[in-house]
Protein backbone atom coordinates (compact mmCIF):
# COMPACT_ATOMS: atom_id res chain seq x y z
CA UNK A 1 0.00 0.00 0.00
CA UNK A 2 1.04 3.59 -0.93
CA UNK A 3 -0.36 6.71 0.45
CA UNK A 4 -0.52 9.66 -2.38
CA UNK A 5 -1.14 12.92 -2.23
CA UNK A 6 -2.91 14.26 -5.14
CA UNK A 7 0.12 16.84 -6.29
CA UNK A 8 2.46 13.67 -6.57
CA UNK A 9 0.41 11.26 -8.42
CA UNK A 10 3.35 9.68 -10.85
CA UNK A 11 2.48 10.62 -14.56
CA UNK A 12 2.21 7.09 -15.39
CA UNK A 13 -1.46 7.52 -14.27
CA UNK A 14 -2.17 10.48 -15.95
CA UNK A 15 -3.17 11.11 -19.33
CA UNK A 16 -3.43 14.29 -21.24
CA UNK A 17 -4.89 14.42 -25.16
CA UNK A 18 -4.11 16.37 -27.73
CA UNK A 19 -6.09 19.02 -26.21
CA UNK A 20 -4.18 19.03 -23.32
CA UNK A 21 -7.70 17.64 -21.27
CA UNK A 22 -5.98 15.83 -18.38
CA UNK A 23 -7.53 12.85 -16.19
CA UNK A 24 -5.30 11.64 -13.11
CA UNK A 25 -6.44 8.05 -12.16
CA UNK A 26 -6.38 8.06 -8.59
CA UNK A 27 -7.79 4.89 -8.41
CA UNK A 28 -5.49 3.08 -10.19
CA UNK A 29 -2.03 4.64 -8.79
CA UNK A 30 -4.04 3.62 -5.35
CA UNK A 31 -4.18 -0.15 -6.68
CA UNK A 32 -7.96 -0.58 -7.01
CA UNK A 33 -9.40 -3.27 -9.31
CA UNK A 34 -13.22 -3.15 -9.00
CA UNK A 35 -13.65 0.62 -9.13
CA UNK A 36 -11.72 3.79 -11.01
CA UNK A 37 -11.47 6.80 -9.50
CA UNK A 38 -10.81 9.79 -11.81
CA UNK A 39 -10.11 13.40 -11.66
CA UNK A 40 -11.09 14.83 -15.08
CA UNK A 41 -9.67 18.79 -16.25
CA UNK A 42 -12.36 19.54 -18.94
CA UNK A 43 -11.40 22.97 -20.98
CA UNK A 44 -13.98 25.49 -21.50
CA UNK A 45 -15.97 24.85 -24.71
CA UNK A 46 -15.26 21.17 -24.07
CA UNK A 47 -16.89 17.99 -23.71
CA UNK A 48 -15.95 15.25 -20.93
CA UNK A 49 -16.97 12.15 -23.37
CA UNK A 50 -19.32 11.84 -26.26
CA UNK A 51 -23.17 11.68 -25.16
CA UNK A 52 -23.51 8.16 -24.29
CA UNK A 53 -25.00 5.60 -21.43
CA UNK A 54 -23.58 2.11 -20.47
CA UNK A 55 -25.65 -1.45 -19.65
CA UNK A 56 -23.04 -2.65 -16.57
CA UNK A 57 -20.82 0.56 -15.22
CA UNK A 58 -22.49 2.60 -12.71
CA UNK A 59 -20.80 5.71 -12.37
CA UNK A 60 -20.93 8.94 -9.81
CA UNK A 61 -19.36 12.27 -10.73
CA UNK A 62 -18.85 15.29 -8.20
CA UNK A 63 -17.86 18.66 -9.68
CA UNK A 64 -14.71 19.55 -7.83
CA UNK A 65 -14.22 23.08 -9.79
CA UNK A 66 -15.37 25.21 -11.99
CA UNK A 67 -18.74 25.06 -13.62
CA UNK A 68 -21.03 23.74 -16.58
CA UNK A 69 -23.62 21.12 -18.22
CA UNK A 70 -24.45 17.87 -17.83
CA UNK A 71 -26.62 16.64 -20.47
CA UNK A 72 -28.56 13.69 -18.97
CA UNK A 73 -31.39 12.18 -20.77
CA UNK A 74 -31.52 15.08 -22.99
CA UNK A 75 -32.03 17.36 -20.61
CA UNK A 76 -29.67 20.22 -19.92
CA UNK A 77 -28.37 20.56 -15.84
CA UNK A 78 -26.14 23.57 -15.03
CA UNK A 79 -23.48 21.85 -12.10
CA UNK A 80 -21.61 23.77 -10.04
CA UNK A 81 -18.60 22.88 -7.25
CA UNK A 82 -19.99 20.69 -5.07
CA UNK A 83 -22.75 18.84 -7.42
CA UNK A 84 -23.15 15.47 -7.64
CA UNK A 85 -25.19 13.02 -9.63
CA UNK A 86 -24.82 8.89 -10.15
CA UNK A 87 -25.77 7.64 -13.22
CA UNK A 88 -27.03 3.49 -12.51
CA UNK A 89 -25.86 0.57 -14.53
CA UNK A 90 -28.60 -0.38 -17.06
CA UNK A 91 -30.92 2.74 -16.90
CA UNK A 92 -30.81 4.14 -20.91
CA UNK A 93 -29.59 6.88 -19.10
CA UNK A 94 -26.84 8.59 -21.71
CA UNK A 95 -24.75 11.41 -20.25
CA UNK A 96 -22.22 13.95 -20.72
CA UNK A 97 -20.39 17.42 -19.47
CA UNK A 98 -19.92 20.06 -21.49
CA UNK A 99 -17.14 23.65 -20.00
CA UNK A 100 -19.78 26.43 -20.90
CA UNK A 101 -17.43 27.89 -18.17
CA UNK A 102 -14.49 30.31 -18.29
CA UNK A 103 -11.68 28.22 -16.17
CA UNK A 104 -11.79 24.56 -16.03
CA UNK A 105 -14.24 22.02 -14.94
CA UNK A 106 -12.86 19.59 -12.62
CA UNK A 107 -14.48 15.99 -12.08
CA UNK A 108 -14.02 13.46 -9.96
CA UNK A 109 -15.31 10.74 -11.60
CA UNK A 110 -15.91 7.59 -9.91
CA UNK A 111 -17.92 3.84 -11.35
CA UNK A 112 -17.63 0.42 -11.53
CA UNK A 113 -14.54 -1.21 -13.78
CA UNK A 114 -16.13 -3.23 -15.92
CA UNK A 115 -15.00 -6.13 -18.35
CA UNK A 116 -18.26 -6.52 -20.11
CA UNK A 117 -20.44 -3.73 -21.25
CA UNK A 118 -22.40 -2.12 -23.69
CA UNK A 119 -21.80 1.77 -24.46
CA UNK A 120 -24.76 3.72 -26.91
CA UNK A 121 -24.02 6.56 -28.37
CA UNK A 122 -27.59 7.81 -29.10
CA UNK A 123 -26.37 11.21 -31.25
CA UNK A 124 -24.57 8.83 -33.56
CA UNK A 125 -26.73 5.36 -33.03
CA UNK A 126 -23.45 3.74 -32.52
CA UNK A 127 -22.46 1.04 -29.78
CA UNK A 128 -19.58 0.23 -28.41
CA UNK A 129 -19.56 -3.27 -27.06
CA UNK A 130 -16.07 -4.90 -24.90
CA UNK A 131 -16.45 -8.12 -24.64
CA UNK A 132 -13.63 -10.64 -23.95
CA UNK A 133 -10.58 -8.15 -23.36
CA UNK A 134 -12.00 -6.47 -27.08
CA UNK A 135 -13.88 -3.42 -27.92
CA UNK A 136 -16.37 -3.90 -31.25
CA UNK A 137 -18.09 -0.44 -32.73
CA UNK A 138 -21.28 -1.04 -35.19
CA UNK A 139 -24.32 1.50 -35.99
CA UNK A 140 -27.16 -1.39 -35.47
CA UNK A 141 -25.97 -4.13 -38.58
CA UNK A 142 -22.65 -2.47 -39.79
CA UNK A 143 -19.20 -2.26 -38.05
CA UNK A 144 -17.96 0.89 -38.10
CA UNK A 145 -14.47 0.83 -38.01
CA UNK A 146 -13.23 4.49 -38.61
CA UNK A 147 -15.30 6.04 -35.85
CA UNK A 148 -13.71 7.34 -33.04
CA UNK A 149 -15.08 8.51 -29.25
CA UNK A 150 -13.05 11.63 -29.15
CA UNK A 151 -15.87 14.04 -28.54
CA UNK A 152 -13.12 17.00 -29.74
CA UNK A 153 -11.56 15.60 -32.72
CA UNK A 154 -13.99 17.75 -35.37
CA UNK A 155 -11.68 20.85 -33.93
CA UNK A 156 -8.87 19.49 -36.09
CA UNK A 157 -11.03 18.28 -39.07
CA UNK A 158 -11.72 21.79 -40.19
Amino acid sequence: MHIYNISDVPNSYKRSDYLGIEQIFLGKAAGSNKIYVNIDHIKPNHYSSKYHSHSEQEEFFIILSGSGILRMNDIEYEVIKGDFVAKTAGDGNAHQFFNDGDEILEIMDIGTVETEDICFYPDEDIFLVKSHGESFVFRKEDNVIDWDTDPNLSFFKQ
